[in-house]
């Protein structure tokens, strides 16, 4: 257990070590450092409804609230419609009475939502900020794909033939089918990956079937038209593309109640009260929105941050106005000699990697032997509007590290970069290469770019106007981005699987909010700075300043060839926001010993594979030529989780042991447990 582990005495050189790591040259500071203060919850007040008044009548009292009684289900009155169905199933709408005051309670609950989201566009608009109808400006991209298709007719007839050869064969296809033949081809099928049409009526009921085909020809038709337009740039074909897949995603028939399998059957089964039971969730959501529809992806109440999410134990030992340092109590006698100071993205909350027991990458890294710190960026609000780039580097970084030798007396460290967390561990070791400053051990970065010229489908909202669009956004919110809005561009990435597919689930089928903890840290938005957000957007993602060698921080040019640092790099195969060849890429740059992985899944799956879940894969090579296919080429295949290979990358760089320090040796007193009040403030 981690209480019967001996205490360390602190170093008898602990005053010099904290003396040479002041000595070493960090960014100017704009202002002394103050300890703040625990931060105070940004979040709105959720607004609330007005409970619908109750009449009594002089003949009965009003039915009661609550299940059916048995009896009632085994003989229900005559004139109940639902007579006959289980009242788990149907619950409080057996009872009409219960159903007129769920409907009255709705109307009730519409009218505020719309007041309130009335008056919010009013005050929009007086302000100047109300958005524009295109504010990803894919509308233009898309005329400008038509026009270059349009302008070659025998283009465009050879494109109407090839549409109208598949119906011709679907047509055909039908035919046999309905004829009895039922193994007649299917002319086109969805993708492994589409979950839209798992039913087996989509395969088995020939009209189901025959609508389900048209509509994957005609999205593909789409997709084949804006590939072959002429005279377009990729990049403006690629928001064609993407406003498709908005559209058609869109149009999917899976949408249509009537049509949808799922949804009828379910209609079947519960007499329709799945429909008001998704009206509720819908005026919910739009209720949580403000007026704008905020659909929920998981169980928003079921979840709580520090009692079954994020639960390693620890305590916060340092903060400032940017982040909380959180350090792990150990469970190992004696621990690796170098601490592990972890930073995770900003734009969005560490405990990704700290999720529930069974698959937080923190508890088995302590199992490990590690000493554990991380980095809880706080949730800013419009008073932290002016802190960029650098302020994070140096509250970030450069003050984590130095709490790190205060609460253990180390003088050097491993390290872990998440994806913009590791664009900023990277830019740092940039930094410090030119300072001489040889801290850092090892950098490890989980699906983290440097160059950004393949930077995925990100890159579709990164030009000028886009820019400029967000920039007003970030003003009418007080200077920082809410949480939403970003949340609603990474959905809108995957509209099937983040976007319909909760539609149809929430609205149609009236089910519960899925208990999930990756779907709940997914809606757990942060907000971010408006001088931060727009510097990252335009000097790494549009101008790629870092890999071309042009970022300068505070007048200090970033050179990652100078940096000799041990790097180990894990991409992901099916990564969108980090594709695996923009992180190998970004690999090349470092100019030490550097290690590309390719572990199986995406940008969060591929990083969060516990190894007791024997799931995926991953591939390695130790050598790094000049194309990621080359590498893929003599790469070697594994089975399962790549934590256990990574792990013993580390031990070989980065041994000794020491005995295990816990929260509060050395000259830290511990604020508070983990995972801290940074990560509990919301932003609705």
């Amino acid at each position: 257990m981690a209480d019967d582990k001996p205490t360390t005495k602190k170093p008898a050189a602990k005053k010099a070590v904290a003396k040479k790591s002041a000595a070493k040259k960090a960014p100017a500071r704009k202002a002394p450092a103050k300890k703040a203060a625990p931060r105070k919850a940004h979040a709105k007040k959720a607004s609330v409804s007005k409970a619908t008044p109750k009449k009594s009548t002089p003949k009965e009292a009003a039915p009661k609230k609550g299940p059916i009684p048995a009896e009632q289900v085994k003989n229900p009155p005559a004139n109940n419609p639902f007579a006959g169905a289980v009242a788990a199933d149907l619950g409080p709408y057996t009872d009409m009475a219960q159903l007129a005051r769920t409907m009255a309670d709705i109307n009730i609950k519409a009218q505020e939502v719309l007041r309130d989201a009335a008056e919010r566009r009013i005050d929009r608009g007086l302000r100047g900020t109300v958005e524009p109808a295109d504010p990803l400006n894919v509308a233009e991209a898309t005329s400008e794909v038509v026009t270059a298709i349009t302008s070659d007719p025998l283009k465009v007839m050879n494109l109407q033939m090839s549409l109208w050869d598949n119906y011709t064969k679907l047509f055909a296809t039908m035919t046999e089918k309905l004829s009895g033949n039922k193994d007649a081809e299917p002319v086109v099928e969805p993708s492994p990956s589409d979950r839209r049409f798992q039913n087996k009526a989509w395969e088995e009921n020939p009209a189901l079937d025959f609508v389900k085909q048209s509509y994957l020809i005609l999205s593909r038709w789409v997709y084949e038209a804006i590939d072959k337009a002429e005279g377009i740039d990729d990049a403006t074909k690629r928001r064609a593309q993407f406003h498709a897949d908005q559209f058609l995603s869109a149009m999917s028939p899976t949408n249509v109640p009537a049509l949808n399998p799922d949804v009828v059957e379910e209609a079947m089964a519960t007499k329709g009260a799945n429909f008001i039971k998704g009206l509720e969730n819908f005026m919910a959501d739009l209720e949580r929105g403000h007026g704008e529809l905020a659909i929920r992806q998981a169980d928003l109440d079921f979840f709580k941050v520090g009692e079954n999410l994020a639960t390693t134990p620890g305590k916060v030992v340092y903060q400032n106005d940017l982040m909380q340092l959180i350090q792990y109590e150990p469970t190992t006698e004696t621990v690796a000699e170098r601490p592990m100071v972890i930073f995770p993205p900003w734009i969005n909350k560490f405990y990704i990697l700290d999720l529930q027991p069974s698959n937080s990458f923190i508890r088995w890294l302590v199992d490990q032997g590690r000493t554990v710190f991380v980095v809880s960026w706080v949730n800013p609000g419009p008073e932290l509007k002016d802190k960029s780039f650098p302020d994070y580097m140096r509250e970030g970084v450069y003050e984590a590290l130095e709490a790190v030798t205060r609460a253990t007396g180390a003088e050097s460290y491993d390290t872990i970069g998440y994806c913009i967390g590791g664009t900023l561990l990277a830019t740092t070791l940039g930094y410090m290469a030119q300072q001489g400053d040889e801290r850092i051990n090892t950098a490890t970065f989980f699906t983290a770019q440097t160059d950004f010229s393949e930077a995925g489908d990100l890159l579709l909202f990164i030009d000028d106007k886009q820019l400029a669009n967000i920039e007003k956004q970030i003003d009418a919110s007080g200077g920082v981005l809410e949480g939403s809005a970003m949340a609603r561009t990474f959905n809108m990435l995957r509209p099937n699987d983040l976007i319909w597919s909760a539609f149809v689930d929430n609205y149609y089928l009236g089910k519960e909010a899925k208990k999930f903890d990756l779907l709940y840290w997914n809606a757990d938005s942060t907000r971010m700075t408006k001088a931060c957000h727009l510097y990252y957007l335009k000097n790494f993602y549009r101008d790629n300043k870092l890999a071309k060698g042009e970022l300068e921080i505070e007048g200090v040019p970033i050179d990652l060839t100078a940096v000799n640092t041990p790097v180990f790099m894990q991409a992901g195969e099916k990564d969108h926001i980090a594709p695996p060849n923009s992180v190998y890429r970004s690999a090349k740059l470092f100019g030490g010993d550097v290690t590309y992985m390719l572990a199986g899944s995406g940008h969060i799956a591929g990083v969060i594979n516990h190894p007791d879940k024997k799931k995926y894969h991953y591939r390695t090579n130790e050598n790094l030529p000049d194309s990621l296919d080359a590498w893929k080429a003599d790469a070697e295949m594994h089975q399962y989780s790549w934590w256990p290979y990574w792990i013993e990358w580390l031990n070989e760089r980065s041994g000794g042991e020491i005995p295990a320090p816990r929260p509060g040796d050395g000259e830290l007193t511990p604020i508070e447990d983990a995972p801290g009040s940074y990560v509990k403030v919301r932003a609705e």
